[in-house]
């Protein structure tokens, strides 16, 4: 039995509540059982599990207040796919119309006749990720919802295991798991405890990508706690080791930290796959703006691809929300992909109305939305933050969009004039249409809420840069050094990504935010605190 040197006692008590020790469950009667622990970085209570076999029969229990649960695996017949759900009335694992609740899987390829351990945590549904994704599924829970395991093979799952060891066994060993070469993350034994695998499970977060063309949740994906991704650039393949050590001194100074400045936003914002290099956001850079001493943390959530309203909805805004103290700062910079409302655009058009679209206030300053839907007005949607903010005592603040090198055409050029508006097009794609960046300032005017017009300072950044702007938007030319790039169709030299940066311009965009909090009275406080 793999246990950690930290937890001895911890699984001594685990073995015992959950029948590991080679006798049965308390309760179960003497047939097979399946028992393990839904951990998080401590436990995911009360959460509903449920196990369907290889002839869809299904059972369920209730985790306790511990993460533990018991199953009676009678008459079960391998393959497994066990799930997990969090307490409370919803139930959404999949769609981004409404909140996504916390969803987990695990697979268990074989049965024993005695107690059998299948723990589910972040680990566990990147493997179960890794073979739905195999197997042509979208992500673990569309292979979940099909309650069938056709084509798990033990093979399948015993690759995708392997493969996540060499993002998490480093962490592991320096974490105190022993004889990490035969830890399994389904079946070793474990307590949902912050020790041992859990200290692990701790200093990652954990969330499923969003399918385009579907606008359900997909793959798992998996960054540490600063929001540096592990797995994150495909549904499949590779990890980015875990840094342990640096995590959890990262998380400590998460905790710890005078202000906590919180970026809500997009891709313009993101931090990226080291894969993904020379690409940056500038909230990856950002904390390198504020004074080494004046007990900064940034937490950078944002997240390429997602639009104010499924920032929230596909919760991505709650995995650095509960950090956020009375006092800490919240960058709100969305609007890119909230202009995703062409319904006749081919492949993703509707799914993106459903996923994406949130529809700007029309040119008197009035919200605009399907009736009986508001959350699909970008200023409803923008508010949601401002709220959450308030009532955690932080100080929400609102952020244009960055600009796009386009021209008044609307194509890659000179001068670079605003674009964060839509207009009807012949095929009546757009239910509504109107200035994205306008309705940011309509909702801070509206909101009392200090605004940075980021979009106006990149816009002037850009016409001063015609000659070298390719410097700092990305443009990518060495392809030995960055070999990703060169079979990508944009963000070359050649072909140039108007939208995104490389480090000059994410550091350039980092210092116009600061530059902002600096000439708003209303933030005089956190201006104190950078260089």
């Amino acid at each position: 039995m793999t246990i950690t040197r930290r937890n001895l006692l911890a699984l001594s008590v685990s073995a015992a509540i959950l029948g590991l020790a080679g006798c049965a469950s308390p309760g179960l009667g003497s047939g097979p059982s399946i028992s393990g622990v839904v951990a998080i970085g401590g436990p995911l209570a009360n959460a509903t599990v449920t196990v369907v076999d290889a002839r869809g029969v299904k059972k369920t229990a209730v985790a306790d207040a511990k993460g533990a649960y018991a199953i009676n695996a009678e008459g079960l017949s391998a393959p497994l796919l066990i799930s997990a759900i969090e307490a409370g009335s919803n139930t959404n694992c999949r769609y981004n119309a409404t909140l996504r609740a916390r969803c987990l899987s695990s697979v268990l390829t074989s049965l024993g006749a005695g107690s059998n351990v299948a723990n589910i945590n972040p680990i566990t549904d990147r493997i179960v990720s890794d073979v739905a994704v195999q197997l042509k599924f979208i992500g673990p829970q569309q292979l979940v919802d099909s309650g069938k395991t056709a084509g798990i093979t033990p093979e399948a799952v015993a690759a995708a295991k392997k493969t996540s060891m060499a993002g998490f066994g480093a962490a592991l060993k320096a974490a105190g798991v022993d004889d990490v070469e035969k830890f399994d993350a389904v079946s070793t034994p474990m307590a949902a405890n912050r020790q041992g695998v859990d200290a692990v499970l701790e200093v990652v977060n954990h969330n499923r990508n969003y399918d385009n063309p579907t606008s359900e949740s997909a793959y798992t994906v998996l960054t540490d706690i600063s929001f540096r991704p592990i797995v994150g650039l495909n549904g499949s393949g590779p990890y980015e080791p875990l840094d342990f050590a640096r995590a959890q001194r990262e998380l400590a100074a998460i905790k710890s930290a005078k202000v906590r400045v919180l970026v809500v936003g997009d891709s313009t914002a993101a931090t990226y796959e080291l894969q993904r290099l020379p690409r940056m956001g500038w909230g990856q850079v950002f904390e390198n703006e504020f004074k080494v001493d004046a007990g900064v943390k940034v937490l950078n959530a944002a997240r390429a691809g997602r639009s104010s309203k499924d920032f929230y909805m596909g919760a991505w805004y709650q995995q650095m929300a509960r950090f956020m103290q009375p006092g800490d700062l919240v960058l709100i910079n969305h609007g890119h992909n909230d202009q995703n409302c062409d319904s006749t655009k081919k492949d993703r058009g509707p799914a993106d109305v459903a996923g994406l679209c949130s529809y700007p206030n029309d040119v008197n300053g009035k919200s605009q939305f399907p009736v009986g839907k508001p959350e699909m007005s970008f200023q409803k949607s923008l508010e949601r933050y401002i709220e959450l903010a308030r009532a955690a005592g932080a100080m929400p603040v609102m952020l244009t969009p960055t600009t796009r090198v386009w021209n008044k055409d609307r194509k890659p050029g000179f001068p670079v004039v605003p674009q964060h508006m839509t207009s009807q097009n012949a095929t009546q794609g757009f239910a509504f249409i109107g200035d994205y960046s306008r309705t940011v300032k309509d909702t801070a005017t509206a909101n009392s809420v200090p605004l940075i017009d980021l979009e106006a300072k990149t816009i002037a950044f850009a016409n001063a840069h015609e000659k070298d702007w390719k410097d700092y938007w990305l443009a990518v030319g060495d392809f030995k050094t960055w070999p990703w790039y060169a079979t990508q169709s944009a963000g070359t030299f050649d072909k140039p990504d108007t939208t995104h940066f490389q480090q000059k311009g994410a550091e350039a965009v980092a210092g116009m935010v600061a530059q902002g909090i600096k000439e708003t009275p209303a933030l005089k406080a956190w201006a104190a605190l950078l260089k």
